[in-house]
């Protein structure tokens, strides 16, 4: 899993640990120096650090980190750094130390297990519904996780919730073809709600674990699709919603997660097109700026294109470990 994720991630891990390795640098006041060369230890000042965590917050903003995830981090390294004693030689290494400690508590909430909800379910089935703005791979993904369940012996059957975006019932159609599964649809401008209903009734009638329901793509600014959605969660109930967007959607995908949050609730995010962002400081922010874990990474098209997510090997790659 992790040599996938480093080949996926190559670009972004190589540009942004390059500017690190550059920039995260000590320079020690003179203070600090003749102290460190008499007792050969070195007690780190702020006037020490400043211009090092100047450095690390232009870089994580230059990243697509948000502000206020960006100078948290900043804050905690600083905290964690002055007043800190290290022996001279062991400077940098301290630094970096500190430095991944800090950006691993950004991304440190737990990620739900679906699996273990599925086990947990007693009334069947499990209902996860999809949801997110345009063209970010909800059907992809809803593939995905359908995968997922399928290995693990769980039966599963889609609702074709897109009845909007010409051929999306076919896209979802040809998906559960390839996976052997069955899909409850309607037709094109009915009633995403319905078919949720009917693919839900469909389950419990038939003894399926899971019922995975797709929705049209939407802004969070929209305010009639917005109030669709809801009536979705209204009606079908769902027991965990995934919020699918891209990588590459910088700062913005966390107000569009707090948009959604807000109208239905989101229980977990999924990140597509992770392969295509050089950047990826959009992962820092997530999970502390909009109080939602990141399930996994999108990183291709298969259906096993995908990366469990690890804030531990994702700093170390950050960081060039």
């Amino acid at each position: 899993m992790f040599d996938l994720l480093r080949q996926k991630l190559g670009s972004f891990v190589e540009s942004f640990s390059r500017k690190e390795e550059e920039r995260l640098e000590v320079e020690l006041s003179l203070e600090s120096r003749i102290k460190g060369a008499i007792l050969g230890e070195i007690t780190i000042k702020d006037k020490d650090v400043e211009g090092l965590l100047d450095e690390l917050e232009l870089s994580l903003l230059e990243a697509d980190t948000s502000v206020d995830v960006a100078r948290e981090v900043v804050q905690s390294i600083r905290a964690g750094l002055v007043g800190m004693k290290v022996k001279g030689s062991l400077l940098k290494e301290s630094v970096r130390a500190a430095v991944a400690k800090a950006l691993k508590e950004q991304m440190n909430a737990e990620r739900p297990d679906l699996l273990a909800l599925a086990d947990a379910k007693r009334e069947k089935p499990l209902k996860i519904l999809f949801l997110g703005p345009n063209g970010a791979g909800k059907t992809t993904t809803m593939a995905k996780v359908a995968r997922l369940f399928l290995k693990e012996g769980k039966t599963v059957v889609f609702a074709a919730g897109d009845s909007f975006r010409a051929a999306a019932i076919e896209q979802t159609e040809a998906h559960a073809e390839r996976l052997g599964l069955k899909t409850i649809k309607h037709e094109y401008g009915a009633d995403p709600a319905a078919v949720s209903f009917d693919a839900i009734n469909y389950a419990r009638a038939h003894g399926v674990d899971v019922v995975l329901m797709d929705s049209a793509g939407r802004q969070e600014t929209n305010r009639n699709l917005m109030d669709e959605l809801r009536k979705i969660g209204r009606v079908a109930k769902p027991d965990f919603n995934i919020f699918v967007g891209e990588s590459i959607a910088g700062n913005a995908i966390v107000e569009q997660i707090k948009a959604f949050r807000q109208a239905i609730g989101v229980d977990g995010v999924v990140l597509t097109k992770l392969d295509c962002d050089a950047k990826g400081g959009t992962v820092l922010s997530i999970a502390k700026a909009a109080g939602v874990p990141v399930l996994f990474f999108g990183v291709g098209q298969g259906y096993d294109d995908r990366v469990w997510f690890d804030a531990g090997f994702v700093v170390s790659l950050i960081l060039g470990e």
